[in-house]
């Protein structure tokens, strides 16, 4: 047993570092297209709504999970539940990350290549050919995995470091500077000609557009973007201090969560519409329609290395969650030192990485089930491993663990009425498993 484990230092550095974990890649470039083309307001009603309902009771039961065990992920569910099946949850979220982390690090390194680029003005230029000009950055080996390479290195950087020194101090002025840049881009996004058809396009109701697979779209997020399914959140509330609230905690960082998305949508859309250009998601958005639509604007390489530096900042905070889980498995007991199994895991995950990499060049023609190996990847971790995590863990604390460990570690640091309670355990018994298995089904096309 590690008696002397790391703890945050403050409840902030913990709400900053958890909510640096959850905000990522999707939060910023789809679910704001998403929520534009299917029904606006009316979508990002139903988004909230399950977020409360089932993402928020998520994040309570991982947080509830590593401050009861006092361990990271692997080690907390064979403390609770010693001997049995359930242990399995902790390897599978450790796993999951390293999957994920081998081909999140591929978009990382985009990011990180965009943003040099950007800062040193090589991004907009005259007659520039902006989808061309991605496929000539993932198609060069050289590059893409330089920039998988970079990005890891900061990852073991911070993590070597430790929890404290580390992911806190990075995350607590990483986060505050996201939320900085984004008023900025909102600010400039909103008073262009033309802002408000955008500002209209994402957030005006529409509930005709609403559709069966929005609902499960809307379901799915609602857990998918805390980061919970794979005990990161176990692993990061494992440091967390015996006198702060749970609920309370958990409660910011999706507030946090719902606000970047907000943001995210209030300084893209208005700029894409201002100038007459296609709404867009996922790489399309960020790496082609948004350098078209920034060579537009006065300063507009300035507002584009700002949109991309905080795209490489909320990356880069999901990305440490991931080399977390992984790096405390093998340090919890003083196994090995946290610098050098920082460094082994970074270097592990970069030649797991190198597939993924180079799916888009020399290895783009080579296919698992007709998906190319950084699709494959991302099915295999976002389709099957996330959704199967998050069923063992609602399953796991409200079944197996124990009852009384549960309401001491929900209690704790708050006055809130015992009410509170047995509505977050009936969700967690009944709604939450039953939502995860109808998405688990819908995603895999089974209903």
């Amino acid at each position: 047993m590690n008696t002397n484990r790391e703890k945050w230092s403050s409840k902030f550095g913990f709400i900053m570092s958890s909510a640096g974990a959850a905000i990522g890649l999707g939060a910023i470039w789809k679910f704001p297209y998403v929520t534009g083309t299917s029904g606006g307001g009316a979508f990002l009603l139903l988004f909230i709504l399950f977020t409360v309902l089932i993402g928020l009771p998520m994040l309570i039961s991982e947080f509830i999970i590593g401050r009861g065990a006092q361990r990271e992920a692997v080690s907390a569910y064979r403390k609770l539940a010693p001997n049995s099946l359930w242990t399995i949850t902790g390897p599978l979220g450790v796993i999951g990350c390293f999957l994920l982390l081998s081909f999140y690090a591929v978009v990382g390194g985009w990011v990180l290549i965009y943003t040099i680029m950007a800062i040193g003005g090589r991004v907009i230029e005259s007659n520039a050919n902006y989808p061309e000009l991605f496929g000539s950055i993932t198609a060069t080996p050289l590059v893409t995995l330089l920039g998988l390479a970079v990005f890891l290195l900061i990852n073991m950087i911070v993590i070597s470091v430790g929890i404290k020194n580390g992911i806190e101090k990075a995350s607590k002025y990483m986060m505050p500077i996201l939320f900085i840049l984004f008023l900025i881009l909102v600010v400039r996004a909103l008073t262009l000609n033309g802002a408000m058809e955008g500002v209209r396009f994402f957030l005006q109701p529409d509930f005709s557009k609403i559709t069966a697979e929005s609902v499960l779209y809307a379901l799915g997020q609602s857990f998918f973007a805390l980061a919970v399914g794979f005990s990161c959140m176990v692993t990061y509330s494992s440091y967390l201090e015996k006198n702060v609230s749970i609920p309370s905690s958990a409660s910011t960082v999706v507030v946090m969560n719902i606000l970047v998305s907000l943001l995210a949508g209030l300084a893209i859309f208005p700029v894409v519409f201002a100038f007459g250009l296609e709404p867009a998601e996922g790489p399309g958005l960020l790496f082609m329609v948004l350098p078209a639509v920034f060579s537009q604007m006065p300063l507009g390489e300035l507002f584009l290395a700002i949109f991309l530096l905080l795209f490489l900042f909320a990356t880069l905070t999901s990305s440490f969650s991931l080399l977390e889980i992984i790096v405390s498995a093998f340090t919890e007991n003083k196994r090995a030192t946290r610098k050098r199994t920082a460094w082994l895991s970074g270097i592990v995950v970069f030649f797991a990485g190198i597939p993924a990499a180079l799916s888009f060049s020399k290895l783009q023609n080579f296919h698992v089930f007709g998906k190319t190996i950084f699709d494959a990847t991302d099915f295999l971790v976002s389709n099957i491993m996330l959704p199967l995590g998050c069923l063992l863990i609602a399953l796991f604390i409200s079944i197996k663990m124990n009852k009384q460990l549960v309401e001491e570690e929900f209690s704790i640091g708050h006055s809130l009425s015992s009410t509170f309670f047995k509505v977050w355990n009936f969700l967690m018994k009944w709604v939450v498993p039953i939502t995860i298995v109808v998405v688990f089904l819908s995603t895999l096309g089974i209903i």
